[in-house]
């Protein structure tokens, strides 16, 4: 009787290791997917503030002399493709600029964010993009026109 009570506990003991690995792989893969999924909204957003800084530097570059003469405010399109794809260049993200109207500066941009914990199940890298538009408007006493 007390060898099959010891026969008993000792097959006990054995289910608990078993259940206490399982459950140590689960919260690991789980802390994994909680680090990757925030390190890839982490690219995203720097993505998207690539996109916007560039969209920015991009719609400073205004068509001087008609502005001057008052005939209408517009993108130099040529400057501000080149300032904004000089910015792209310089950050660590691939994009392209565009110009749409005359006065809208649209800039695309795209990284690729490199999982930590998720290659070990084969998902090595997460692909991010970012998009933003600057528009040039003229603004007199507060007024656009």
């Amino acid at each position: 009787m007390a060898a099959q009570r010891h026969q008993q506990e000792e097959l006990e003991r054995g289910s608990v290791s078993v259940w206490l690995a399982t459950a140590s792989i689960v919260m690991i893969i789980l802390v994994g997917v909680v680090v990757d999924l925030a390190g890839q909204v982490h690219a995203q957003q720097h993505t998207r503030n690539i996109a916007n800084q560039a969209a920015r530097v991009a719609g400073q570059q205004i068509n001087a002399p008609a502005a001057i003469r008052g005939i209408g405010v517009q993108a130099n399109a040529a400057q501000a493709v080149s300032a904004a794809q000089t910015y792209l260049n310089a950050s660590d993200v691939t994009g392209t600029a565009s110009i749409v109207n005359g006065n809208t500066i649209r800039v695309a941009t795209s990284s690729t964010y490199n999982t930590k914990f998720l290659s070990i199940i084969g998902l090595g890298s997460m692909r991010v993009t970012g998009q933003a538009e600057a528009r040039i408007v003229r603004v007199v006493d507060g007024v656009s026109q």
